[in-house]
């Protein structure tokens, strides 16, 4: 190096580099013009040499070197490695899978201590019933200000699952769980190690503050295949049957019957279960095929509850929605140009709601021919990524969509317009469903990072982060429920999460002085 110019030398500790946060300790060693008594140039503001500012800034604004991770509690630098490698798991996955590990941890510290922050800064229960004694907030906004308060102090809990036979329990990873009308029973899907699931019914009437055990019953349905989709079917009472679509594990180009209890020569079915079957007292009842036909791959499936299409059900299909009589077996095929993987029907009226891997939301009036061409569509709205989930409002002027970029928007059906965006959500690929609490003005989702995030439905405002009991993977996401009365009629509001083998029970505090009655009259009113 030239005589001339400046040279640094970067000193290092213990042959160590500085963290990001740390600043390095640059020793000058001048040339002979510097020691003849020639002074730096400093900054006419700062009075900093400007020769060491701008050596210090390159040197920082290239840290860390590529390849390297810096370890905060080592305070050390180590290189990293491309993909998956069992001899040095300093990976780019592993990295941030402890991570995401640590914030898990400390989240569920502050939660076992109770350290939660407020939903809202300034909103507590002594704020909230002052302004409710002086007239302030309408008997709405009160209701939706105890709820908010009400979601932020419940607390996770354990529950005990009682069955005749403790080998069928607790052995299964839960895959997803619902609940019926009434929030007495929850329809369960678990996989099975040798491959496949098998669903039960766990009956949830004994839930209580003082009872943290639930009973299943005692017939389980098993089936060698995937379960895609289910829901609840009133065929003849109120949630007496269960539509699952089934595919092949094999092979999911293959067709599907429906059929009961997945006696099928085909790869694949639909099934209608009677609830009943599930119950010990009616083992002896085997009740008869209720229809079947072949259909391709179900990615969902919906009941529908108006009465001018009683015991219509609909599965969504590649490129195609079927609307079945589960009677008669009457048939309806309507063409599509993707996956349906989301289904509603509106209670108003025979309309049914898809929501596609195209990313396109299209109602369809199943009242209409088949053959209506280009009417066939009545409702159209689009995403810009695959839509999960679609979910109407009880006036049915609202809908709710998911999709898998993590997004999640309330749709005005009159003006075909997004009025509200729900952020925080994360979902890359994943077909994850939303819950929706209209007396309580809550929507509740899993994200495919496992936590369980509440949103206030008035205002999308995020009210809690509820981060899973069991360490992040893509197997043990967690399935949710949440109900203003689980248990039954004389239920509390409360949160079901079913995740492994687990299932946890978030429930307010009825003893606390400013819960809500869960039979209280609903005054809440649809989001504007």
């Amino acid at each position: 190096m030239k005589r001339n110019c400046w040279r640094g030398r970067i000193c290092w500790r213990d042959n160590r580099r500085p963290g990001p946060n740390q600043t390095w300790r640059i020793r000058h060693r001048w040339t002979s013009s510097a020691r003849l008594g020639q002074e730096p140039r400093l900054h006419p503001d700062t009075g900093e040499d400007e020769s060491a500012s701008a050596a210090l800034s390159e040197i920082i604004s290239n840290m860390p070197p590529p390849g390297f991770y810096y370890d905060p509690e080592r305070n050390r630098y180590f290189r990293l490695l491309p993909g998956h490698n069992n001899s040095n798991p300093l990976t780019s996955e592993s990295i941030q899978h402890r991570r995401m590990e640590c914030q898990r941890l400390k989240l569920l510290e502050e939660e076992e201590k109770c350290m939660k922050k407020a939903s809202r800064s300034g909103l507590n229960s002594s704020i909230v019933l002052r302004k409710r004694q002086l007239g302030l907030p309408s008997s709405i906004n009160y209701r939706r200000s105890i709820h908010e308060l009400k979601v932020n102090c419940m607390q996770r809990r354990k529950l005990e699952i009682e069955t005749p036979d403790s080998s069928i329990c607790g052995s299964n990873n839960f895959k997803l769980i619902m609940a019926d009308s009434a929030s007495e029973r929850i329809f369960t899907v678990n996989d099975v190690e040798h491959g496949g699931c098998k669903c039960g019914i766990v009956n949830l009437s004994g839930l209580g503050k003082n009872t943290l055990t639930v009973e299943m019953y005692d017939n389980l349905y098993f089936t060698n295949r995937k379960v895609n989709s289910v829901c609840w079917a009133s065929l003849s009472h109120p949630d007496s049957h269960v539509a699952v679509c089934i595919v092949s594990l094999i092979s999911l180009t293959t067709s599907i019957k429906l059929c009961l209890m997945g006696i099928a020569e085909t790869l694949g079915c639909a099934s209608l279960l009677p609830a009943s079957l599930f119950n010990n007292s009616n083992a002896g009842d085997q009740p008869g095929m209720l229809c079947s036909f072949k259909i391709s791959t179900a990615w969902s499936c919906a009941w529908c509850l108006n009465p001018q299409a009683d015991n219509y059900f609909s599965t969504g299909l590649s490129q195609q929605v079927h609307v079945t009589n589960a009677v008669t077996g009457h048939r309806q095929i309507f063409s599509i140009s993707s996956d349906a993987l989301a289904q509603q029907f509106a209670t108003q009226a025979p309309v049914l709601y898809n929501g596609c891997r195209s990313g396109e939301i299209f109602s369809i009036d199943i009242r209409r021919p088949m053959n209506t061409g280009q009417g066939l569509k009545s409702l159209r709205l689009f995403h810009d990524s695959a839509v999960t989930s679609v979910n109407l409002l009880k006036d049915e002027q609202y809908l709710l969509a998911a999709d898998m970029a993590g997004r999640i928007k309330l749709w005005d059906l009159r003006k075909l317009k997004c009025v509200k965006e729900y952020h925080g959500h994360h979902n890359e690929h994943s077909i994850l469903p939303l819950h929706v609490n209209e007396e309580e003005g809550l929507l509740t989702a899993v994200g495919q990072d496992c936590y369980t995030r509440i949103w206030s439905l008035q205002d999308a405002h995020l009210l809690r982060t509820i981060p899973s009991p069991h360490p992040f993977s893509t197997d043990s996401i967690p399935s949710v429920e949440f109900s203003s009365h689980l248990g039954g009629s004389r239920g509390v509001p409360g949160l079901l999460m079913a995740v492994k083998q687990d299932l946890h029970y978030f429930s307010y505090k009825t003893d606390d002085p400013y819960c809500l009655s869960a039979t209280e009259e609903d005054n809440s009113t649809p989001p504007q």
